[in-house]
């Protein structure tokens, strides 16, 4: 028999019970993580979104009826009623005398995935259950980090006067000229899921001037690598009356401020973690290395054979990463391989483009966008792209478009490397990959 919520509201977060209030009564509810029965003396822990606290149970000091209804599994949801109590002994120093409890749900006798932090179930089965999955102490630390970054982000932007902006995920056609673009029926037609803010971004940027969004956008990639997903999350950043130089110094910026509050905020999760000693604030400014510098040390400490215009495989970026562990820039990659909205440098060899590196790992593209129209035209028909198909785009050009520059960073990869973690999915609450389409 369950009871009723009734009446009864939560006073207080696990975080909030302090030794203030030691002697006050609270009321709690959560999941039990973890519990012991010793005959007389009975201990749950009661984890809520926050953490845990030390529910103790003592037959003689509480009613015969609390304790006898006290018995319970992993993951039952509680709530209890109870004063705070100080305890040495108990994690955080501090536990709660029951005075009233109240069972609202239970789960079965055995779970599909361990929740007591002793082991850490094969990850593809945690997403299988990852509703339950995300209770874990574990997850709540990934997550709690997600939030930071993004409530620092968020701060860092709003205090330079930039703009959030949403942009549509449903696009008519693909527009950056891209194939790993997902189809989806619009009505009578066929329509897109957008793969990147970029062509939106650029055109509020002439109406804005600095404009951000962090958003999804959807990759119809078919790489089943622990660094790819197909529904990714983006920051996506413009700005205009700048050029590249600008960009990188921004986003250097940006790094540097959401990992210092990162460490001044979840220093608890980063622990927890342990990568206390791993996400530490960078030196500022990134290096900068142009693309020819990388590939010749790629090619001559390493033994590849790039040519100009080749993106580095994946082994040569493992090989550099281990030369390069912290975070820097590569510019100036040949035009012949980035977009057509990308600025030529004056040498139209190279382009006005960067990628952010944190050792092998990409974290952002960026660069000066083309913003004459002409020119942009011209582009266009390089890469042989329709005009027709950009038509409603290059009108935004003809309103007096500004010089802009911009970039664009994966959050959930970003994310990864900050936790330590071995998989990007592990980032995502709900991921999807060519595999997995559910939960």
């Amino acid at each position: 028999m369950l009871d009723e919520l009734g009446d009864w509201r939560k006073t207080h977060f696990t975080r909030d019970i302090t030794p203030e209030l030691v002697g006050k009564e609270v009321i709690l509810g959560g999941w039990v993580r973890n519990y012991r029965d010793l005959g007389g003396l009975k201990f749950l822990s009661l984890q809520d979104k926050y953490g845990e606290r030390q529910i103790t149970l003592k037959k003689g000091t509480i009613s015969d009826d609390i304790f006898d209804k006290a018995k319970v599994g992993y993951q039952y949801c509680l709530m209890v009623k109870g004063t705070v109590k100080a305890f040495d002994a108990a994690p955080g120093g501090i536990e709660i005398i029951p005075s009233d409890l109240k069972i609202l749900n239970k789960t079965p006798d055995k779970l599909p995935i361990d929740m007591t932090g002793e082991t850490i179930s094969e990850l593809d089965l945690r997403l299988n259950h990852r509703a339950l999955d995300l209770r874990s102490l574990r997850n709540q630390a990934i997550f709690e980090i997600r939030g930071e970054m993004l409530r620092s982000i968020r701060h860092f932007l709003f205090e330079r006067a930039f703009t959030e902006i949403t942009t549509p995920k449903i696009i008519g056609s693909a527009t950056e000229g891209g194939t790993e673009l997902f189809p989806i029926m619009y009505f009578e037609r066929e329509a897109f899921l957008t793969q990147s803010a970029q062509l939106y971004k650029e055109q509020l940027s002439g109406v804005y001037e600095r404009v951000f969004e962090i958003s999804d956008c959807f990759r119809a990639e078919k790489s089943r690598t622990k660094r790819h997903i197909c529904e990714i999350f983006m920051l996506d950043v413009e700005m205009a009356f700048v050029t590249m130089d600008d960009i990188l110094i921004l986003l250097e910026e940006l790094v540097y401020n959401v990992i210092k509050d990162i460490r001044d905020n979840k220093m608890k999760e980063l622990k927890f973690l342990e990568m206390e000693k791993e996400t530490i604030l960078p030196e500022l400014p990134f290096p900068r290395y142009k693309y020819e510098e990388i590939i010749d040390l790629i090619n001559n400490k390493f033994g590849f054979n790039l040519e100009f215009g080749e993106d580095p495989s994946t082994e040569a970026y493992r090989k550099l990463g281990k030369e390069l562990p912290d975070y820097y820039y590569i510019t100036h990659w040949p035009m012949a391989i980035k977009p057509f909205y990308i600025m030529p440098s004056k040498d139209p060899k190279y382009s006005e483009s960067f990628d952010l590196q944190k050792g092998m790992l990409e974290l952002t593209s960026g660069g000066t966008r083309v913003h004459n129209k002409i020119q942009l035209e011209n582009a266009l028909e390089s890469k042989g792209l329709n005009l027709v198909s950009f038509e409603s785009h290059l009108r935004a050009f003809d309103y007096g478009m500004p010089p802009h520059a911009g970039f664009g960073l994966g959050i959930d990869r970003w994310l990864t490397m900050i936790c330590g973690l071995d998989d990007i999915r592990e980032t995502v609450m709900y991921p999807r990959t060519p595999d997995r389409l559910e939960p």
